[in-house]
């Protein structure tokens, strides 16, 4: 039977929890995720998993925060005065936006905190120091 090797391009279907149990992602119910071994489209954590696997064997796998979106950075989050947003712009917690940053690289920012003179920003990934748990079964090497 073969087994994924790196290089290989695969489908899987996945289940991604948090330490609480809590599913932040799934393919269940839509197409397999498709992606190549070692093209870097995937948490290292993820595709290290798949690596050895064969058709039709799941497998879980407990990732650690390094290996999945890695630590969460505080210089990362920051302070803007609400003047910076259009006056009829609804600014809510949880809402994301695209914006710059000084290298000019488009960032997508989380809004973890507002005021009606400040909004506390942060550039993380939402599952930056998060451990996660991830339900994999190889549908398929292509």
């Amino acid at each position: 039977m073969a087994q994924a090797k790196h290089g290989d391009t695969v489908k899987v279907h996945y289940t991604g929890k948090l330490d609480d149990g809590t599913v932040f992602d799934t393919s269940n119910n839509r197409e397999p995720l498709q992606f190549t071994i070692g093209d870097g489209q995937l948490i290292p954590g993820f595709e290290h998993t798949v690596l050895g696997m064969n058709i039709g064997e799941s497998r879980t796998v407990n990732i650690q925060a390094e290996d999945a979106y890695g630590m969460h950075h505080k210089e990362m989050v920051g302070v803007v005065g609400r003047d910076q947003f259009p006056p009829d712009l609804e600014v809510k917690v949880g809402h994301q936006f695209k914006t710059n940053d000084q290298d000019g690289q488009t960032i997508i920012v989380t809004v973890t905190g507002v005021s009606e003179s400040n909004v506390t920003l942060d550039a993380n990934h939402p599952l930056a120091g998060k451990d996660l748990t991830f339900d994999i079964n190889l549908v398929e090497i292509v």
